[in-house]
């Protein structure tokens, strides 16, 4: 059984980095707009603080939890959208306030969770170690969007392991939620960390492979950039199609982001 502390360590030191990012903003910063449609600054803090909030009633209320699938399920093109808007909505000061709370209550839930624990989500049930991930892979993905609205460049960190192995480990689900009917057979993921490690994923003799930055590869499947304008390759037809639809969050398909110099 994987030890959850390391992750929910990491999970933090990003919520932290994004913190100081937004923590001295002005209320025309909070507002400006970012890659995902409608939704400025304030959105994006507002969706992390709301799933936050999702995550903690999973792990400590199954039954709450429940009930909110079902307005999820009421409303399966708008709640997202919904739960971002209501948020926006707050002072900066207030909005800060509801994240940080709600992160730091989540953060103990994971580390007081029994070993084995499983919990309800929109998708499969999922223990600690994976709830963390999660919810790591949430706050860099959308954090990339706020910097992208400041005009900030953040420093990749090897944080992204484990959105790398998320992103691996939801390749059949990707297949899914496309229709489509998940290959037999494990690919060769052959990634390099930001330190310049070599992070490796499934039979070292696949005939079908990915291979190319790490970086690159969480962009991907966080939908955070269009495939061909990643250092990328993929070997066998079944990769090169999961490089088209890959997605490591939960959740119908998503649109992704148009190539660079694409039109508006």
């Amino acid at each position: 059984m994987a030890d959850p502390t390391p992750v929910i360590d990491d999970l933090r030191a990003e919520s932290e980095e994004l913190d100081l990012l937004v923590a001295e903003l002005n209320p025309g910063q909070w507002a400006l707009p970012t890659p995902a449609p409608g939704w400025t600054v304030a959105h994006q803090i507002a969706h992390l603080a709301w799933t936050d909030r999702s995550a903690l009633i999973a792990v400590t209320d199954a039954d709450a939890f429940r009930a909110l699938v079902g307005k999820a399920l009421a409303t399966p093109d708008s709640f997202v959208d919904e739960g971002a808007e209501e948020g926006a909505r707050r002072t900066s000061a207030e909005l800060l306030a509801a994240w940080r709370e709600g992160r730091i209550a989540l953060d103990r839930a994971l580390r007081e969770a029994p070993p084995g624990a499983r919990f309800p989500w929109y998708g499969p049930p999922m223990s600690a170690a994976s709830m963390a991930t999660a919810r790591l892979m949430e706050t860099w993905a959308h954090g990339l969007d706020i910097a992208d609205a400041l005009g900030v460049a953040r420093t990749p960190t090897d944080r992204l392991r484990h959105v790398a192995r998320l992103g691996v480990r939801t390749r059949d689900f990707a297949h899914t939620v496309h229709g489509l009917t998940p290959p037999a057979e494990e690919f060769r993921v052959e990634l390099v960390a930001p330190t310049g490690e070599l992070w490796a994923y499934g039979p070292e003799d696949a005939p079908q492979r990915v291979t190319g930055p790490a970086l690159d590869f969480c962009l991907l499947v966080t939908q955070r950039a269009h495939r061909v304008d990643l250092a990328l390759s993929a070997v066998g037809p079944d990769a090169d199609r999961w490089l088209d639809i890959a997605q490591a969050f939960a959740g119908p398909s998503g649109g992704g982001r148009p190539p660079k110099g694409a039109p508006a």
